[in-house]
């Protein structure tokens, strides 16, 4: 997913995300938090990266950061999200995919279902369930470790680490389109990032 997240290098550079792919979770906005302890979700608003690193569509998204006590000082952080999407007219999320088929162009206001997780350690912060957050930008992961960790807090999947993983699959109703699923997984971040694409949102 190249985008909400924001990860270190591509996708990561990308998620990516978004922090959205990889992605890019910094762009766009997000509003409505709810739920206590382990479990606080947002509502996301933010532009989606492809395979070629450029925005493709906008999502809407449902996200959840599950987060879990690991017992040794270090935490797991889940992040799911769950929305739509609708393109932005261009090239098409899979276009620079070099390994498996896929189209080249989906043209604007495509619409489709986006479901997928982003998954890493957090070390040096300490969880506070009951941290107040206001403004556009709570539901973004950085954002959140920050205000729930700490400034001090590090996330594997911002970094050069094996302790990253990553899924994403979009869908699309026939539309005429050719190709109506992108899925965007991986493993690691940064230089240890292994990353695959498959399928592709497109008219071509």
């Amino acid at each position: 997913m190249r985008r909400a997240f924001a990860l270190p290098a591509l996708f990561l550079a990308a998620l990516l995300f978004a922090a959205g792919s990889a992605a890019d979770p910094g762009a766009g906005k997000s509003s409505k938090t709810k739920g206590k302890g382990n479990r606080l979700t947002f509502t996301v608003v933010t532009t989606d990266n492809g395979s070629c690193g450029s925005p493709w569509a906008t999502d809407t998204l449902t996200r959840t950061f599950q987060v879990k006590d690991n017992g040794n000082g270090t935490f797991r952080l889940t992040r799911k999200d769950r929305g739509t999407f609708l393109t932005l007219g261009g090239v098409s999320p899979g276009a620079c995919d070099t390994t498996g088929k896929h189209g080249a162009t989906v043209r604007t206001g495509v619409r489709g279902k986006v479901v997928g997780y982003l998954r890493g350690t957090i070390t040096g912060g300490t969880f506070n369930p009951n941290a107040t957050c206001t403004g556009p930008t709570c539901g973004f992961t950085d954002v959140f470790i920050a205000t729930h960790f700490g400034a001090a807090a590090q996330f594997s999947c911002f970094a050069d680490s094996r302790d990253c993983g990553f899924n994403y699959n979009y869908t699309a109703p026939a539309q005429q389109l050719r190709y109506r699923h992108w899925q965007n997984k991986g493993k690691g971040a940064g230089t240890f990032l292994k990353e695959e694409f498959h399928g592709d949102v497109a008219d071509a």
